[in-house]
């Protein structure tokens, strides 16, 4: 059985539900999945989980980099370049007016998802009641951007383009950003361009194509890319059992644990005696009890 992460350079075009279609075509599996969905017209890392190895999905560090580009002086129906011009208007934009407005989108604070989002409202997909040309109100949700990066600034004297780098938490909409920044300048924007570049451990510098994959498959060296589940959990702190809890946990069962250093429940990487990746457990800890309670098991 193959189970693992792939870690893909998804091309322009296709959805990341293509890309999955096309890891379970190439593989021959139905268990494979992605984690974080990457827009068609956008390139970059898309994680990609084969096996037993999608049930780690919920448990992968959710921090995403971007680089992107955003025009100034025009707006979409997408909020990004694959949606029709909703307006034009020429922009004198200067690179201090920018940098005054940038700090505003750093830190926690609250992001309206665009309509092309796969956020289901009533059992359907946003972005398949956009096509509809339907318009739902959303509920701003909470995000986080770490850090925010003014990379380079064209101050055309019409429409202004900015390259930026954004390192933020799960869930942030960079074409939502792109337009709001363009709201704060009062002058609109749209999101022209879009690569991401990590997402949690998976870089783009160690990424694949599909060819390359596809050839690696062909060749019988899909090991070379296929990484370990453990490889998207690392940041989990590890616990390593005894033979004889390795052996409860494996079957699902419970291990209590004697350790007094574990200060409140939480997600941990379990491991037994010899290093080897056992799955994930959650502890629960009740007085002087620390229960380790399996949640995903390797065996």
């Amino acid at each position: 059985m193959v189970n693992g992460f792939i870690n893909l350079l998804k091309p322009p075009g296709p959805t990341s539900h293509d890309m999955v279609a096309f890891v379970r075509r190439l593989l021959g599996i139905k268990k494979v999945g992605h984690a974080g969905t990457l827009d068609p017209l956008a390139a970059g890392v898309l994680v990609i989980a084969v096996g037993k190895a999608t049930r780690l999905i919920s448990y992968l560090e959710g921090t995403k980099t971007y680089r992107g580009e955003i025009t100034f002086g025009k707006t979409t129906s997408t909020l990004d370049a694959g949606g029709e011009i909703q307006s034009v208007s020429p922009v004198s934009l200067e690179l201090r007016q920018l940098k005054d407005v940038m700090p505003q989108f750093t830190g926690s604070f609250m992001q309206v998802p665009p309509m092309v989002s796969a956020i289901k409202w009533r059992g359907q997909r946003l972005y398949n009641l956009a096509r509809q040309g339907l318009e739902i109100e959303r509920k701003p949700r909470p995000v986080n951007i770490h850090e925010l990066k003014l990379l380079s600034f064209e101050p055309d004297t019409v429409h202004p383009r900015a390259l930026f780098e954004c390192t933020c938490s799960a869930g942030t909409y960079m074409r939502s950003l792109a337009a709001d920044i363009g709201k704060a300048l009062s002058c609109g924007a749209y999101l022209s361009f879009l690569l991401r570049t990590q997402s949690g451990p998976f870089t783009i510098d160690t990424s694949i194509t599909p060819s390359e994959l596809e050839e690696a498959i062909v060749n019988g060296c899909l090991d070379k890319y296929l990484l370990p589940p453990e490889k998207g959990v690392t940041y989990l702190t590890a616990i390593n059992l005894s033979p004889e809890d390795e052996l409860l946990f494996s079957h699902g069962n419970f291990v209590i644990l004697k350790s007094t250093k574990w200060a409140k429940n939480t997600a941990v990487r379990v491991h037994n005696h010899n290093g080897a990746f056992l799955g994930i457990g959650q502890l629960n800890i009740s007085g002087t009890e620390i229960r380790l309670n399996p949640d995903v098991v390797f065996n």
